[in-house]
């Protein structure tokens, strides 16, 4: 695949027109993250069905760091009777939102379809290519600068292969979705990635410090207030965080609270350069933390018990048993940490948790029967044939249609 070329805004607005005659169009983006507070967008991959292109489909590169006028295409992109076809598209869905300013909707994610059609739910492009088309792919270009301009014909060859069967692929996706009644599933599962966001809240990135828990509630104030100001200051200087103040200096000026200079050049980690340049803000930050209320250390209780083991146990075995029923990645139903939640509510008495298993699609292939596991009102056994079933409740059919349960 050879000859491609960055797309003008005629050639935007016409590939667009196409995709609003066809109510759909593959989208995918090429992002670089290092060395800065948020990705920066540098390339837009759009793949439209057109019978008069070679192979059925046509593909524009559009430069996202150019003047190119974009218009046509975020206003197709925002109209929810367009199919957006996209490939492990959370971040191209949170990139697209932010720097387009629009809300993306009617979105099909071929790897999270393709773990409904029993593939892996982390199935790589190129591995679905192969395992479901019989195609291969090149991925020459997977590791490299793509905010450098000129971009290369190698570079802009790898994009426009990223999107070249993306719509081929969607297709065989949903038919397999649509035999196996799993269509509806996986576009409920997609649904999720329209809210899908790169954007964060300065005032509860302290949350997530390491050795924060070993922290007093004064000094849980004070990373608290540090950390938001670290946010907003990388946010505005567009770097990355660690690099206006490491986590482990953090955690120890929010420990040690100096109140001067002098005390700030005791702080490993803080260079007299840094101390220089940002003191004054780090010595606000950490007076702010101390003058606000104390940030107390949630109640003391374990959200896992060893006592709770070998009944997530048991429900991990209905839950795999079920996945493996349905012909679904195991994954997409549940996570340990999910399980653990459920339990350890079961076993405080306190009301279910909001957690994705009980929810929907899921609550339908398993959730409910999870609640009567976990009630006493069924029983888990190894039936005739070696699988594992429920001995009362609901009859269950084999077959793994919804319609069947």
């Amino acid at each position: 695949m050879s000859g491609w070329r960055l797309a003008t805004s005629a050639e935007v607005a016409a590939v667009a027109e196409i995709a609003a005659s066809r109510r759909r169009l593959g989208i995918d983006t090429e992002f670089m993250s290092e060395g800065r507070y948020r990705a920066l967008l540098c390339l837009v991959q759009v793949v439209v069905e057109d019978e008069d292109a070679p192979d059925g489909v046509r593909i524009i590169l559009i430069d996202a760091l150019e003047q190119v006028d974009v218009t046509p295409l975020r206003e197709l992109l925002a109209d929810p009777g367009v199919g957006i076809v996209l490939h492990a598209g959370r971040q191209d869905v949170a990139i697209l939102r932010r720097t387009w300013d629009i809300e993306l909707r009617n979105i099909f994610d071929t790897q999270i379809a393709a773990g409904f059609a029993g593939a892996s739910a982390q199935s790589g492009y190129a591995n679905l290519l192969t395992q479901i088309l019989g195609r291969r792919v090149g991925k020459s270009a997977s590791y490299t600068r793509w905010d450098a301009r000129p971009l290369t014909a190698e570079q802009l060859s790898y994009a426009a292969e990223d999107v070249a069967h993306l719509l081929e692929l969607a297709d065989e996706l949903e038919r397999r979705l649509k035999a196996s009644h799993r269509l509806e599933w996986a576009r409920e599962e997609c649904r999720r990635l329209e809210s899908a966001t790169d954007e964060r809240d300065p005032y509860t990135a302290w949350e997530r410090l390491p050795r924060i828990s070993q922290l007093d509630p004064r000094a849980r104030a004070v990373a608290r207030e540090l950390a938001a100001w670290r946010e907003t200051t990388a946010a505005q200087e567009d770097r990355p965080v660690g690099s206006v103040l490491a986590d482990p200096t953090l955690v120890e000026l929010a420990k040690r609270q100096p109140g001067d200079r002098a005390a700030l050049e005791h702080i490993r980690g803080l260079h007299p350069s840094g101390i220089r340049r940002r003191g004054p803000a780090i010595l606000a930050a950490i007076k702010q933390g101390r003058e606000s209320p104390p940030i107390p250390r949630e109640r003391a209780r374990e959200r896992f018990d060893s006592s709770d083991a070998p009944l997530i146990s048991l429900t991990e075995a209905l839950l795999r048993a079920r996945a493996a029923e349905a012909g679904l990645a195991y994954e997409l139903i549940a996570s340990r940490a999910e399980l653990e939640l459920i339990v350890g509510a079961l076993r405080r008495s306190e009301p279910e948790p909001e957690v994705r298993t009980l929810e929907g699609w899921r609550a339908e292939l398993v959730g409910d029967d999870l609640r009567a596991l976990l009630g006493g009102r069924v029983a888990l056994r190894v039936g005739s044939d070696g699988r594992l079933e429920l001995t009362s409740g609901r009859p269950r059919a084999r077959s793994t249609s919804p319609e069947s349960g």
